[in-house]
């Protein structure tokens, strides 16, 4: 039976001990709290000094490294997985795009592949559906080619297909169709998720009836505030800060929102409806340059620039390129969150409303997933059930 012990500033949901310890037997933590005079019962990771959190759980993620999940491979699942555990992430939610059915299929194949066997990385827990049932108008850098209205025939399909393996399903609520799916979400234990939709607040009200309790990259691919016939008419935006039981996710990478509208959100959502996400592509991990959003078959072209990838000619932007440590990093700094709320936006508020269970959390009985990092929240190490997956060398 292995027995660690990290010692550090152990960072629970609301309070942080100032020196502390998390011991893990065989990947479960089986005590966090105050430091304890038996270093020499365990295999010590003595980390005086520095923070530890539970591990990032990042519930809307498209790759990274230079991977990216549509590529369908068990190299590209496993290389973005390894990517970002590097940042602190021991969960991921792989996410698809709009794309061909098969495309989609093989996706699911290799997920359950991987899944089946140990790999490198962070956890690829269950997969995220981002289309294709959208709204035209709000595609953003999804491909139209692929998208569709929401067809029993086709989603059931669809749903069959993945055999248990998606946790979460982003869809336009406007769209013939939606709301039954909902329905049909929620009976088989997936989320649904309002994103690239052009809904109006009244829609958003019917469709929390039919599950739909959680908004895609707030701000991002949403409606906001339109006139018909000269009477204002909110949208998704609004619908969002006035309905408390929508929560939210944001890209708190600094350029998909200013610092404000983090601050905005942060301080009217608060932590327990606040989710941080990458929505990272493959060129996370990248500074600069060409990549491809999407599958190497299938994929647009793009660009990194200035922290952020963006669409040819540099008007729009095509996606994230952030991992989890900069957006704990990002709701410090920018958003003014203390540090246990900025960690808990990635961490015990994700692992709740998505149904992540034992995670997320410095408890007993959870899962032994860490991270541990210094003032700058950049990464020393990273824990998955009790195995370092991720340990910083002088050379990084």
């Amino acid at each position: 039976m292995r027995k660690v012990k990290y010692r550090g500033k152990l960072l629970f949901p609301n309070a942080m001990v100032w020196d502390g310890d998390v011991c893990a037997e065989d990947g479960v933590i089986t005590y966090a709290g105050v430091h304890r005079a038996d270093d020499d019962l365990y295999e010590t990771h003595d980390y005086t000094g520095f923070y530890i959190s539970p591990g990032f759980i990042d519930v809307h993620q498209h790759g990274g490294g230079g991977y990216d999940y549509m590529d369908g491979t068990e190299e590209a699942f496993i290389g973005a997985a390894v990517l970002h555990a590097k940042h602190g992430t021991t969960t991921i939610l792989p996410t698809t795009l709009t794309c061909p059915d098969e495309e989609l299929f093989e996706s699911f194949a290799t997920f359950r592949r991987v899944r089946s066997r140990a790999y490198p990385g962070a956890d690829l827990y269950g997969m995220h559906l981002e289309g294709p049932y959208f709204s035209a108008s709000q595609k953003g850098a999804q491909d139209e080619a692929y998208l569709k209205t929401p067809d029993p025939v086709h989603y059931r399909r669809i749903l069959d297909a993945a055999d248990g393996c998606i946790v979460r399903w982003t869809v336009a609520p406007e769209l013939d169709g939606a709301m039954e799916l909902g329905d049909e979400l929620k009976k088989r234990g997936v989320l649904p998720s309002m994103g690239h939709s052009d809904a109006t607040i009244d829609v958003a009200r019917e469709a929390l009836l039919h599950g739909y309790t959680h908004l895609t990259h707030f701000y991002s691919g949403m409606s906001t505030i339109t006139r018909i016939d000269g009477y204002r008419v909110p949208g998704l935006v609004e619908a969002g800060y006035l309905f408390d039981e929508l929560t939210v996710e944001i890209i708190a990478d600094g350029k998909h929102l200013p610092d404000t509208l983090l601050q905005l959100v942060y301080r009217s959502k608060g932590v327990h409806r606040t989710v941080l996400v990458t929505d990272a592509m493959r060129g996370a991990g990248q500074t600069e340059g060409k990549t491809i959003l999407g599958s190497l078959e299938n994929g647009q072209e793009c660009y990194i620039e200035d922290g952020v990838a963006k669409l040819p000619g540099g008007k729009a932007f095509a996606g994230s390129v952030a991992t989890g440590d900069r957006l704990v990093r990002n709701m410090r700094d920018l958003a003014h969150a203390d540090l246990c709320s900025a960690v808990r936006m990635m961490t015990e508020t994700p692992a709740r409303l998505f149904g992540i269970r034992e995670r997320g959390i410095l408890r007993p009985g959870f899962r032994a997933d860490l991270a541990i990092f210094d003032e700058d929240v950049q990464i020393l190490e990273t824990v998955k059930a009790g195995e370092t997956i991720y340990q910083r060398k002088e050379s990084d």
